[in-house]
């Protein structure tokens, strides 16, 4: 396994040195502050393996080359943003880069109410309370329409949660929910939300799907060309909000895309914490399906509050939480034997320790919310462990 860290960049409050530190072997990164629908350049590309390689690892994986809102509509410039992420692939290609990493959900990224929640041992995690975001979407942006996503009693429970919050909750909700994508400085106020949501109107997840699938008939033959494979991240959480489809959500819903543009380049970023807020996501399961497209993966845990999609959950500890995560790492070390004995080049797999709670000094250091250096370490430590312990002789040197 090649074990990664993401990085926001120089404004990230954890260094590449500390990723080093904490024994990852690359890093994960992003040119954050080039507007949505542009083409990277090679010298900005450049520059930030020049940084990266300043602390004393490289950069491997790309986490995200943004895929525009006029590309998920088909509207505006669409046509021009697919070009331009089309020369983006070819340049990360100049590069050296050849995994890339998107995600195709509408108007919000992975959506928290919570970015600092405490948990019974006072660490800080992320969390999605449902009544909350009900709360929020009824009261808070009031959506038209809104009352008739809800079950009644949800509706209720929404509106005595609003009635007892405070002035600078409602403001934190707004700030949390509205918030662009990690490490970006976008986000967006309650009325250019509900602007950017009423451009969604008449598309269904239906034609949504075939969106993505028009935008991967472009981009993927690109990508085998220059030796890149890109790989989509589920929906966080795996359900529709705020009235929007979301496509990326089940087993089934990776089967439709990797079926419709069946290349090897067209793959998948396996994050067991998005697909994991879902009880119906069997996460062993999914691993071993699609593992053959598995490009990248994100192993973090989240513990659900009912068994029900949608439900309120929490990022757990990475060995907490509904998924077994011996089982997955277990079923990616197959994968990775089986690519080896194909003399594959991309038979190591890029995994992070995805997300983490703040604990210790990261309790001070105000680091990206879910990116604390301690958590994520601690969880790199166990999900090191578990391998190690898979890959002995004496278990049946899975690897």
């Amino acid at each position: 396994m090649k074990y990664t860290w993401r990085w926001f960049g120089p404004v990230d409050k954890v260094t590449v040195r500390d990723a080093l530190q904490a024994g990852v072997h690359g890093i994960v990164s992003a040119l954050h502050h080039v507007p949505t629908g542009e083409a990277w350049t090679v010298e900005g590309i450049r520059q930030r393996q020049d940084e990266v390689m300043a602390g004393g690892l490289t950069w491997d994986v790309v986490e995200s080359v943004p895929v525009s809102e006029d590309i998920k509509t088909q509207t505006g410039d669409w046509r021009t943003h697919v070009a331009n992420w089309q020369e983006t692939l070819r340049r990360l290609s100049q590069c050296g880069i050849r995994t890339v990493c998107y995600n195709f959900m509408p108007v919000l990224d992975w959506t928290r109410t919570d970015l600092r929640w405490e948990t019974h041992q006072h660490a800080r995690a992320m969390r999605f309370d449902l009544p909350d975001f009900v709360a929020f979407d009824l009261h808070i942006l009031k959506r038209p329409g809104a009352a008739e996503d809800y079950p009644e009693a949800l509706r209720d429970e929404a509106a005595r949660r609003f009635k007892a919050m405070s002035d600078a909750r409602i403001a934190e909700l707004g700030r949390n929910i509205g918030a662009g994508l990690p490490g970006s400085a976008d986000g967006y106020t309650l009325d250019q939300l509900l602007a950017k949501l009423r451009t969604y109107q008449g598309i269904d997840a239906s034609r949504l799907r075939g969106n993505l699938v028009d935008f991967l008939s472009q981009v993927v033959p690109v990508a085998e060309e220059v030796g890149i494979n890109i790989c989509a991240h589920p929906d966080d959480p795996p359900w529709p909000l705020l009235g929007l489809p979301r496509i990326l959500s089940t087993r089934d819903d990776y089967a439709h895309m990797l079926g419709q543009v069946d290349a090897r380049a067209n793959g998948v970023t396996l994050c067991s914490g998005s697909l994991g807020a879902r009880p119906d996501n069997d996460l062993p399961q999914i691993t071993r399906d699609f593992a053959d497209r598995i490009h990248f993966v994100h192993l973090r845990n989240v513990t659900r509050e009912a068994d029900t999609t949608p439900c309120s959950f929490f990022e757990d500890e990475h060995l907490e939480g509904g998924t077994d995560m011996v089982e997955v790492i277990a079923a990616l070390l197959a994968e990775e034997k089986r690519r080896r004995e194909e003399g594959r080049e991309d038979h190591m797999i890029p995994i992070r320790p995805d997300h983490g709670q703040e604990i210790l000094d990261d309790l001070t250091r105000g680091a990206q919310p879910g990116y604390p250096a301690i958590g994520r370490l601690k969880g790199l430590a166990e999900l090191r462990g578990i391998e190690r312990a898979l890959s002995h002789p004496r278990l049946g040197a899975i690897a």
